[in-house]
């Protein structure tokens, strides 16, 4: 029985690595939904803004917060306003990978 009786916190040590890594992969998924759903609202205000005589790139940027005005970029080509926007994450090159794009068309009346 004494050989027993420290098997389960040998266990927990040997599978915490797993658990934490599985917890960054959700945690980050996570990170790049969200920034998707912002990337849609950013790209749909510059398309608006743009519909209605303002500066699209203006409105798509005014559009996100504040942790996301270095990691994103917008481009209009004709009326076309094109959002792309990396995620926050810890490991950048992870980031630059997970980047997600959303484009919004308006037409002025």
């Amino acid at each position: 029985m004494d050989r027993e009786e420290g098997q389960s916190s040998v266990e927990l040590v040997a599978a915490l690595p797993a658990l934490l890594l599985a917890g960054l992969v959700a945690l980050q998924l996570l990170a790049a939904g969200y920034a998707l759903t912002l990337a849609d609202g950013a790209a749909e205000a510059g398309a608006l803004a743009l519909a209605s005589g303002r500066p699209a790139v203006e409105a798509a940027r005014g559009a996100l917060p504040g942790w996301a005005e270095d990691d994103v970029d917008v481009s209009v080509e004709g009326g076309r306003v094109t959002v792309r926007l990396r995620p926050p994450s810890p490991i950048p090159t992870l980031a630059d990978q997970l980047a997600v794009t959303s484009s919004a068309v308006a037409r002025p009346r």
